[in-house]
């Protein structure tokens, strides 16, 4: 897949993984749309992404991303690749863990990307191509121990993207999700303890692990290759998201039910 040329919507672009994938798709000819909380942080990841479009919102407020959304498809007349990778993690048990953290979690991690998916879907369908990327994480297919509210966000993230690229399978859109292991970022050190406040200290697996730059560049080339679900991990973390990796021949099971008329079935018995 050649991405010169195509418009790519990152969400979560200020640091991270979302702006080594920026950078990496920048460096590929793309047009860079960037999208976080911190303007100024996307405003150094623009500067360098060549010709690139900031749309500074938060992911929760439903406003702001129908106002983002109408400027996005403005820019260049259409989004061609979208990536929901905005999110937050946790350090926290369960049995200390209030109700408020897990609110906040799916609805960041999970509810928002959903919203953010929606609004691009039926502009992706009607043109007949998009690619649609989901950052979940190994934490989406094993649970993973001080993470639950974390595990049930990405877990559902998967199950939501993996229903979606069947419904879209006849219309020339591409889901990919991506399952991350520890990439060398802030992410547990911004993720959230058991009363919701901020960890403010890293995880030495974290700090030891790939380089966001070189985890975006796997991420890209398993996308431009056409892969649906994309592990990027080491080690251990590799080991537990090949066991639970979804054999291909499901996906295409799931996808030949959609064209022979599974669909139409289910709304004319509704």
């Amino acid at each position: 897949m050649d991405f010169n040329g195509k418009v790519v919507w990152i969400t979560g672009a200020s640091s991270g993984i979302g702006a080594s994938l920026a950078r990496e798709w920048a460096s590929r000819g793309a047009h860079i749309i960037l999208s976080g909380r911190d303007e100024a942080r996307l405003g150094e990841v623009a500067a360098d992404c060549g010709e690139a479009l900031v749309l500074p919102f938060d992911v929760r407020d439903d406003a702001a991303l129908a106002d983002a959304t109408t400027k996005a498809l403005a820019w260049k007349g259409g989004v061609d690749i979208a990536v929901a990778n905005a999110g937050v993690s946790q350090r926290s048990q369960a049995l200390n863990t209030g109700m408020q953290v897990y609110r906040e979690i799916i609805d960041i991690d999970l509810t928002a990307q959903i919203a953010f998916t929606q609004r691009l879907i039926g502009h992706m369908a009607e043109r007949g191509s998009g690619n649609l990327l989901f950052i979940s994480s190994i934490a989406g297919k094993v649970g993973v121990p001080m993470r639950t509210a974390y595990c049930a966000a990405k877990f559902g993230l998967a199950g939501y993207a993996d229903a979606l690229r069947a419904e879209l399978s006849n219309k020339g859109v591409n889901v990919h999700v991506i399952y991350p292991g520890s990439i060398a970022t802030n992410v547990s050190r911004n993720a959230l303890t058991s009363d919701g406040s901020k960890r403010g200290r890293s995880d030495k697996a974290i700090d030891q692990g790939i380089r966001p730059e070189d985890a975006a560049r796997t991420m890209i080339d398993a996308v431009a290759n056409g892969e649906r679900e994309i592990i990027v991990a080491e080690g251990m973390e590799q080991a537990m998201g090949e066991l639970r990796r979804t054999p291909d021949q499901l996906f295409d099971q799931v996808a030949a039910m959609v064209a022979a008329g599974y669909i139409e079935k289910m709304e004319a018995e509704s």
